[in-house]
């Protein structure tokens, strides 16, 4: 497994930095950009840190990937300005830029693997039906907490609340952020649970 990944890795990293560097080159503003692309780079410098000591499966470095550039995608559009996303919104009368959902969709899918299979290795719990429980409540705590991100990021600086926030608008925005990262945490268990499970089951091995 170990050697497999590390075939992989460069590509990986080679497609990471080129998203980054793309990001980082004229976005529409400077601040929001590093907040919005910060947790990527945590994310990276994670990875790399526990890359020989604690590998992560395949599919979940795939997904990392892909939410490290739906990050990065945010931060150097904002995410209530994608171009993509506001072509969608005037082709089907939405009244708001839906871009960000994408992200908090993907904060429930991804992080509740990563929760499940840190579980799973560091045999925390028994049981598939309690690691799925714990796996969702991690997803749905660590969504919660960003939402208390985005608050107290509000509250120092006015300047960069309303384009790092993104609300557009809607009252229940915070709401709705945690319900589509509850929706994705629970898609990705009733999804990539197999997949997931045939790809751990070669760490034992």
């Amino acid at each position: 497994m170990l050697k497999e990944l590390k075939l992989n890795h460069f590509l990986w990293i080679a497609i990471f930095f080129i998203a980054l560097i793309w990001s980082a080159i004229h976005p529409k503003d400077n601040l929001t950009w590093f907040l919005e692309v910060l947790p990527a780079l945590i994310g990276f410098a994670v990875l790399a840190y526990t890359f020989r000591t604690f590998p992560l499966t395949p599919l979940l470095y795939v997904l990392i990937l892909i939410h490290c550039i739906i990050l990065m995608i945010g931060g150097h559009y904002t995410y209530a300005e994608v171009p993509f996303f506001d072509t969608l919104k005037h082709t089907f009368d939405w009244s708001r830029n839906n871009y960000d959902k994408v992200g908090h969709l993907a904060q429930g899918f991804i992080p509740v693997l990563i929760a499940r299979e840190v579980l799973i290795r560091k045999q925390v719990v028994n049981g598939q039906a309690w690691t799925n429980f714990l796996s969702v409540s991690i997803a749905l705590a660590f969504s919660a907490f960003y939402e208390l991100i985005e608050w107290w990021v509000a509250l120092t600086s006015e300047e960069a609340a309303e384009a790092f926030l993104g609300t557009q608008g809607y009252v229940w925005d915070t709401q709705s952020d945690m319900g589509y990262a509850l929706f994705g945490a629970i898609s990705a268990i009733v999804l990539l649970t197999k997949m997931h499970n045939r790809q751990l089951a070669r760490f034992s091995k």
